[in-house]
């Protein structure tokens, strides 16, 4: 290459990488003047249409969209009860599909496993669920046997502990609906009703929300207990 040719391309090279400011000094002008901006195309590189962004901000009726901050999503918006009813009544269902009707054991050997397999399912899967959908009003705490904000090893075994005895309550509710399907038939020792996903996962959500009422109303009793004795050392 000849001295001439070195000199040509010199400049090009050196004013290759120079900073386009004229590019930056009408970005900042858009962002300061809205007129300026609905006058001023911005092209680095791309085009930019500016209707079909304002399209995009525009509802069906032709309204501009607000953005809400404090809005509320579908989910939120189906009560707590709803959606607590669901998530245990859906995993249960499984547990029962899945163990009870995968798995061919007898009674006894049924409801051990069911029950351990289903306290597993609680605290690793629906309680941790539960507590991710809840807000600071901690809502989903009325449904939960132990909700403490702290993971602790504990409350793994106790809840293994607690649907074991859950299922065994809802074996007997079977047994129940049963004897009384006997008694108003004039029958005796047949099955009018079987175990299966769906009324499992209804029962074990009754029996499960009866243990924890009680749990509740014992907790709010020695509650007013202590308030009692506290405000009578006050007046005394």
């Amino acid at each position: 290459m000849s001295k001439k040719d070195k000199r040509t391309k010199e400049p090009e090279i050196e004013n290759y990488y120079d900073l386009k400011t004229e590019k930056i000094d009408e970005l900042v002008a858009i962002l300061k003047d809205e007129d300026y901006a609905s006058e001023v195309e911005v092209d680095f590189g791309m085009n930019t249409n500016m209707g079909v962004n304002d399209k995009k901000n525009l509802t069906r009726s032709g309204k501009e969209k607000k953005f809400d901050p404090y809005k509320t999503d579908f989910l939120g918006k189906v009560p707590v009860w709803l959606r607590a009813l669901f998530v245990k009544f859906w995993f249960a269902g499984a547990v029962c599909f899945f163990i009870m009707w995968g798995i061919g054991l007898n009674d006894l050997d049924a409801i051990v496993l069911v029950g351990v397999v289903l306290g597993i399912v609680e605290d690793i899967l629906v309680n941790p669920l539960f507590k991710f959908m809840e807000s600071d009003k901690h809502e989903f705490d009325a449904y939960i046997m132990f909700p403490f904000p702290f993971k602790a090893i504990w409350t793994f075994f106790a809840n293994l502990l607690y649907y074991l005895i859950v299922v065994m309550f809802v074996n007997y509710g079977y047994f129940l609906v049963n004897e009384i399907a006997n008694l108003v038939n004039g029958t005796q020792g047949l099955y009018y009703v079987g175990v299966e996903p769906i009324l499992f996962g209804v029962f074990t959500f009754i029996v499960d929300m009866v243990f924890i009422g009680i749990k509740d109303g014992i907790v709010a009793l020695v509650r007013h207990l202590k308030n009692r004795k506290k405000e009578s050392a006050v007046n005394v």
